[in-house]
């Protein structure tokens, strides 16, 4: 797979149950440079990841298993972590507060969220400046 992306010296978190959707996300993330956290399959493993490192930017799946992921976009967001949502619903599935927050539509290429990821630590870089 050919990634043209950079996230050399980036730490990306991983949430997401579904193995397959998990996997490919982490190992795309891999070959662009990142260091991936996670895969976490739960909110509860993502959390214990944000509590041994900071990552710079984050992909959580909206439902995981029967709960879903909106207690830790809000950890990440007052913590100034970015992040998108990746999901099989639809917007009105996500919380009025987190309106502005990109969704990626599943299924979706892994490609496509390497580029997700690396256009949204662009952004938060240009507004860090």
């Amino acid at each position: 797979m050919l990634v043209e992306q950079n996230l050399k010296g980036h730490r990306i978190l991983v949430v997401e149950d579904e193995y397959f959707v998990a996997n490919d996300a982490a190992e795309a993330l891999q070959e662009a440079g990142a260091e991936v956290l996670g895969p976490a399959r739960t909110e509860d493993a993502a959390m214990r990841e944000i509590q041994d490192g900071t990552p710079d930017a984050a992909l959580l799946d909206v439902k995981l298993g029967s709960t879903t992921s909106f207690m830790l976009a809000e950890t990440l967001k007052n913590r100034g972590i970015p992040f998108v949502f990746i999901t099989g619903f639809d917007q009105n599935m996500i919380p009025p507060k987190f309106q502005g927050i990109d969704r990626l539509a599943k299924p979706i290429s892994p490609q496509k969220i390497v580029e997700a990821l690396a256009t949204l630590l662009e952004k938060s870089s240009k507004f860090a400046d």
